[in-house]
């Protein structure tokens, strides 16, 4: 097991838009490996609005483990929003964030400790990337893109799977509500002086629930707001 100096206390964050299978599996693992490091901890799973009962499973939960906190929007905002309303409401001095979708394993998080004593973020990146061959060519494309216009050193700009020290999430003016959140994130920590490292993780196939936030008029919305970041930032 590797335990960082850094790890003194731990937030665990992920989003859920209707994934109310996949969350009752996120939270166990995540109770299950964090409690094996003996640190404080919290498990703070935003709500996105989902009409599925991933509300009530969250709730379940915060009921039994005052350590699991429940975060919710009335109505859905986009993952960008639930990422932002996520870090507004973390406590602890190491931060990971995941996607509620399970197709991360929590257990990998040693990974991302491996090289947080030399950096102030660890950016995991898909080794074999378990999704449709369209969605990894936009991938590939989109992080080309990111790289190219902010100069962020990861190979897969966003690889859910990152851990921060929470000092680089303080004042961090994000605006994105919707998918440009990962690479806002990082254009705005690099520019701001901080450290970033990668390391490969393993990606899985999803097993239950529904890819929510790949639609066209989505992605064009995005770009949009790309650009508007690159005038904002450069």
């Amino acid at each position: 097991m590797i335990k960082p100096k850094a790890l003194t206390s731990l937030s665990i964050l992920f989003p859920c838009y209707n994934e109310a299978e996949n969350a009752q599996i996120m939270i166990e693992e995540s109770i299950r490996v964090v409690e094996s490091y003996g640190v404080d901890y919290e498990i703070v799973v935003v709500d996105d609005g989902s009409r599925d009962g991933t509300a009530q499973v969250i709730k379940k939960w915060a009921e039994k483990n005052p350590r699991v906190r429940y975060v919710g929007h009335e109505t859905n905002q986009g993952y960008g929003a639930a990422v932002r309303t996520g870090f507004r409401n973390v406590t602890k001095d190491l931060v990971f964030m995941t996607d509620g979708d399970y197709q991360f394993r929590i257990p990998e998080i040693e990974k991302l400790f491996s090289k947080i004593d030399s950096c102030d973020v660890v950016a995991g990146y898909r080794l074999q990337r378990q999704d449709k061959a369209h969605r990894r060519l936009n991938g590939r494309l989109w992080t080309w893109l990111v790289r190219l216009l902010f100069g962020i050193p990861v190979r897969d700009v966003d690889c859910a799977f990152k851990l921060f020290r929470r000092k680089t999430l303080e004042g961090l003016e994000l605006k994105s509500n919707h998918l440009l959140i990962h690479a806002e994130i990082l254009a705005r920590i690099k520019k701001a002086g901080f450290r970033i490292q990668e390391i490969g993780v393993t990606h899985y196939p999803r097993t239950a629930g529904k890819a929510s936030a790949t639609g066209v008029t989505r992605i064009l919305r995005t770009f949009g707001e790309l650009f508007w970041l690159y005038w904002q930032i450069r």
